[in-house]
């Protein structure tokens, strides 16, 4: 999961005539959180950076709780831990992360948990020390292959982040392997039948709305930044932005 506070094709037709949803186009393991992040801070900076660590190693390449500020804006996103089928995330670990009590840089540990007398431990976190939204980080180019044990870890910490009234979001990466005509224009998302039933699949495996399902298409190879891809990252941070502001105006 990526958390986010702020500091105060079968035969099947591939394309559709009108498009699913309204975008303007002006200027688990392996889904991608870290590489969210890093094309996040490649379109501030205005250059493809890699400052989170990346890679597929068929085991979460994340080992460390990070906090990433994203340079000259007051956010930061928070990296966890992806699923994995035989290393679930704890539950109580995932609400103290939730409740700030986690500090930056904490090694997980998957035999011996966070807990109130871990060293580092927050006792009394600020507001700006908590998250606000959680994005689930889901691989559109695997929904129908998610394991029955996957689902259920997804399920069982959604209840926990309801637990505490968080907005929540889904970042559906990988749209450009959905689809081949995504994958050579990142403009036709919204044009795109196979991406639209995928989002359909994970709002129903979520129960959420399908505007809290976004497209996203992270930089893997690419050298230069890309207008679409943009847009498409930047639709997703606008909504997960204003969904931790109400939340925040509800908490003050």
């Amino acid at each position: 999961m990526l958390h986010l506070k702020v500091f105060t094709n079968n035969g099947q037709q591939s394309a559709v005539e009108k498009p699913w949803r309204d975008q303007k186009w002006n200027e688990e393991i392996g889904a991608g959180k870290s590489s969210f992040f890093n094309t996040v801070n490649s379109i501030f900076r205005g250059k493809i950076t890699s400052q989170a660590c990346i890679g597929s190693f068929g085991h979460s390449v994340t080992l460390k709780y990070r906090q990433y500020r994203i340079i000259y804006r007051r956010f930061s996103l928070c990296d966890t831990r992806g699923f994995e089928e035989d290393a679930a995330v704890d539950a109580q670990e995932l609400l103290f992360i939730l409740d700030g009590n986690v500090p930056d840089r904490y090694q997980f540990n998957p035999m011996v948990p966070f807990t109130y007398h871990t060293p580092g431990y927050i006792k009394n976190p600020a507001l700006e020390n908590k998250i606000h939204c959680v994005a689930f980080v889901i691989d559109g180019s695997t929904v129908d292959e998610m394991s029955d044990k996957i689902l259920k870890q997804l399920k069982d910490l959604q209840i926990t982040v309801n637990q505490r009234g968080l907005p929540q979001i889904v970042l559906l990466t990988k749209v450009d392997k959905i689809c081949p005509d995504v994958n050579a224009d990142v403009t036709k998302t919204f044009t795109s039948s196979a991406v639209c039933s995928a989002v359909e699949k994970v709002a129903n495996i979520m129960g959420l709305p399908r505007a809290r399902v976004f497209p996203v298409k992270n930089y893997e190879n690419e050298t230069g930044l890309v207008v679409g891809i943009n847009i498409l990252v930047l639709e997703a941070m606008k909504r997960c932005l204003d969904l931790a502001d109400d939340f925040i105006e509800e908490q003050v």
